[in-house]
């Protein structure tokens, strides 16, 4: 699809996610420029691109948590900051403080909180029974009473899934969730988003290439420009032009796929 039928293009609330001519700038410096994205009701998008090339203000720009210069952000027909539980969100790793004293099950039950908290709020038996339905769905239900600092990176990106699943959202965004994470937990966290996208829309921001080329529907490229690529395929010259250097590319033992070379900017 070429840029003017885009800009033509309708928001709808039958597509989970309509991006168009969004622009974002951190003081004076852009972090997105002019990005156009579509992203259907139970697609699976996989992100790709350097670090500083926007992935995370993408993903705060649909959350409603970075302000755009210009362009407009819709879920499912709705603007972002009107779509209650809709979105579930999974952060970086990083931004998180594992040294705080709070149980896995009382960060799954955070999930479940509204926004408009009355004093002395107590969860219901409902938000309980939920937290731990959602604790054995993501494998980690034996863990409900341990505190997070003793989890293990894959325990807790396990954890932060199940808190962003509290919300029952359509929409499943997540930033890095294998960084910091052993293979064999690697592998159960890419199982259980294909099993999850049978359900929910998923889009997923990872320097992980060939763990997830045979997963996901298609492939972005984000270095504050973004192309859509309708097959989830790489080659090397395709990663050349994203991150402006050679790059190797090692798979041990996964099925991936190749990608053309970059004709046009497009992203549907």
């Amino acid at each position: 699809m070429n840029r003017r039928s885009q800009k033509n293009k309708v928001c709808d609330a039958q597509e989970a996610l309509c991006v168009e001519n969004l622009t974002v700038y951190y003081d004076r410096m852009p972090a997105l420029e002019n990005v156009y994205l579509h992203v259907q009701d139970r697609q699976y998008l996989g992100i790709i691109g350097p670090n500083g090339g926007g992935k995370t203000t993408l993903l705060k720009a649909i959350l409603n948590l970075v302000p755009a210069a210009s362009g407009t952000v819709c879920v499912y027909g709705m603007k972002p900051g009107e779509t209650g539980g809709m979105i579930g969100y999974v952060p970086q790793y990083t931004e998180l403080d594992r040294a705080f004293p709070i149980t896995v099950r009382e960060v799954v039950l955070t999930g479940r909180m509204k926004r408009a908290i009355t004093p002395f709020y107590r969860f219901t038996p409902a938000d309980n029974e939920a937290a731990e339905a959602l604790l054995e769905r993501v494998g980690i239900g034996g863990l409900a009473q341990r505190q997070i600092a003793s989890l293990s990176g894959g325990e807790f990106q396990k954890m932060l899934i199940a808190r962003a699943l509290a919300v029952a959202p359509r929409l499943l965004l997540l930033d890095e969730p294998t960084a910091s994470v052993d293979p064999s937990s690697c592998e159960q966290i890419y199982s259980l988003l294909a099993e999850l996208n049978e359900k929910m829309t998923v889009i997923l921001v990872t320097h992980d290439l060939f763990a997830i080329s045979s997963q996901v529907h298609k492939i972005a490229c984000l270095n504050r420009k973004l192309i859509l690529h309708d097959e989830a395929e790489l080659d090397d010259n395709t990663l050349h032009t994203l991150y402006g250097c050679p790059v190797d590319l090692i798979a041990h033992g996964v099925p991936h796929r190749v990608l053309r070379e970059h004709e046009r900017e497009h992203s549907s």
